[in-house]
C-alpha cells in the first residue's frame, strides 16, 4: 500500500508540474491585479493579441508602463501600437538580482518585436545600462537613441519564467510611430504662366489699328503726285508768246473739284484725268506752226528786199 501511495503521489506531482509548465502564467491576469495603474498597457496587450504570444513563452520579461506615461500612443494605429508594445517584451528573464550581476553593467536585449521579422536594423533590440547612481535605464538600441526609460520597481517575478518590471516611460525607436511628414504639393505652374499669356490678345487688338491709318495716308500721295507733272508742263510752256496756248494750260490744274471724287474712288479717277494733257500737244502744234509762219514771213521779206 505504501508503495502504491508513493507511486500515486509521484504521478500527481508530475501531472501538476506538467500542467503548471504548460500554463506558466497569464500576463493579463497578472497585470489586472495592479489595475488601474497598468490598465491602458494591459488593454493594449489584449487588443493587439500580444497577450496570447506572451503566454506561450516559457521565459519572458515585460516592461510595464503606467497609465500616466501612455499618452504617446493615443490616436496611433493598431499596427504602431503593437510594434511599440512588443518592444517592451524581452525574450529572456531579468529581475533585479540578475540586472545587478551584469558583467559589463550593460546588455543588449532581444525583444518580441525583433522576432516579428519587421524590425529594421536595431529597432528590435533594447539597451539596458546601470547608471553611476546604481539605477538602471532602458532605451532603444538604434544608434543615437537615449536611455529614456528608467527602472522604477519590480512588479512581479516568477523565476525563471516571467518578470514584470515597471519603467518610467514608453520606448519608441526612430521609425516607429513617428513617420516623417509628407512633402508639400508641388506648386502649380499654370497660374505662374497665365498672366504672361493674358497680354497676347491686347497686342493682337492693337495690331489692326495701324493698318487703317496707313491706308488713307498712302492714297493721298498717289493723287498728289498725279497733278505734279501737269503743273510742271505748263511751266515749260510759259515762255510762249501766244495767249491762246496759255488757256488750255490753265485748265488742267483745276483738280480742285476733282479731288473730291479722289477721296471716294481709288486710283481709277486719276487715270480718267490723264487725257487732260491732250491740249498740250495741240498747243505745241500751234506754237510750231506759228514759229514756221514767222520764219517763213522773215524769209519772204528778206527775199523781197533782195529783189
Amino acid at each position: 500500500m505504501n508503495s502504491q501511495s508513493a507511486t500515486s503521489s509521484l504521478l500527481f506531482v508530475s501531472l501538476f508540474l506538467l500542467i503548471s509548465s504548460s500554463t506558466a502564467f497569464n500576463i493579463t491576469k497578472l497585470l489586472a491585479f495592479y489595475d488601474p495603474e497598468y490598465s491602458t498597457f494591459n488593454g493594449y496587450l489584449t487588443e493587439t493579441q500580444l497577450a496570447a504570444d506572451i503566454n506561450k513563452r516559457q521565459t519572458i520579461t515585460v516592461l510595464a508602463v503606467p497609465n500616466s506615461a501612455m499618452s504617446q500612443l493615443s490616436g496611433k494605429s493598431k499596427d504602431v501600437i503593437r510594434d511599440v508594445i512588443s518592444l517592451h517584451v524581452v525574450l529572456d528573464y531579468f529581475d533585479l538580482p540578475k540586472l545587478q550581476k551584469l558583467s559589463k553593467k550593460t546588455a543588449l536585449l532581444t525583444t518580441l518585436f525583433q522576432s516579428s521579422g519587421i524590425a529594421d536594423g536595431q529597432q528590435g533590440f533594447l539597451n539596458v545600462t546601470e547608471l553611476s547612481s546604481g539605477q538602471f535605464a532602458f532605451g532603444s538600441a538604434v544608434k543615437g537613441s537615449s536611455l529614456n526609460a528608467n527602472l522604477v520597481k519590480s512588479v512581479a517575478a516568477q523565476p525563471y519564467n516571467i518578470s514584470v518590471l515597471q519603467v518610467s516611460s514608453l520606448i519608441i525607436p526612430t521609425g516607429i510611430g513617428n513617420s516623417p511628414p509628407s512633402p508639400p504639393p508641388p506648386p502649380s505652374a499654370a497660374p505662374a504662366h497665365s498672366p504672361s499669356v493674358a497680354p497676347a490678345p491686347s497686342k493682337s487688338k492693337k495690331a489692326p489699328t495701324p493698318s487703317p491709318s496707313k491706308a488713307p495716308v498712302a492714297s493721298p500721295p498717289k493723287s498728289a503726285k498725279a497733278p505734279a507733272p501737269s503743273s510742271d508742263a505748263p511751266a515749260a510752256d510759259a515762255p510762249s508768246p501766244s495767249s491762246d496756248a496759255d488757256a488750255p494750260v490753265s485748265s488742267p490744274p483745276s483738280p480742285g473739284p476733282a479731288e473730291g471724287p479722289i477721296a471716294d474712288a481709288p486710283a481709277a479717277d486719276n487715270k480718267d484725268d490723264t487725257p487732260a494733257p491732250a491740249p498740250k500737244n495741240s498747243s505745241g502744234a500751234r506754237l510750231s506752226f506759228g514759229m514756221f509762219v514767222a520764219v517763213f514771213m522773215v524769209v519772204v521779206s528778206s527775199w523781197a528786199a533782195m529783189i
